[in-house]
């Protein structure tokens, strides 16, 4: 079964995460992960190609924003929220209320 490559939760520095959130449409997914436990790719995909949330996808993993698993053909994904407030406290909360 494929899986996708996250990175841990030491890895990414506070300037990858900041430039995974400048986005628009990324801050947009993390936004919404936010407020629920987890989210499909087709929740998240509004009328965007799926190319391009893919690319967004994986800058987020990379960022250690986001975990997405496969259950079945379901790409699930979740707001690494704990994780990035370990590493980053109070940026996420930060981020999110503006």
């Amino acid at each position: 079964m494929p899986s996708f490559d996250h990175s841990a939760p030491d890895a990414p520095d506070l300037m990858t995460v900041l430039h995974a959130l400048a986005d628009p449409i990324r801050l947009e997914v993390v936004q919404t992960l936010s407020r629920v436990e987890y989210a499909n790719c087709a929740a998240l995909l509004g009328d965007r190609p799926k190319s391009s949330m893919s690319h967004h996808f994986q800058v987020l993993r990379e960022a250690g924003l986001v975990r997405t698993e496969i259950q079945g053909v379901q790409h699930l994904n979740f707001l690494r929220r704990a994780e990035i407030d370990a590493r980053f406290p109070g940026l996420l909360a930060a981020i999110l209320q503006s």
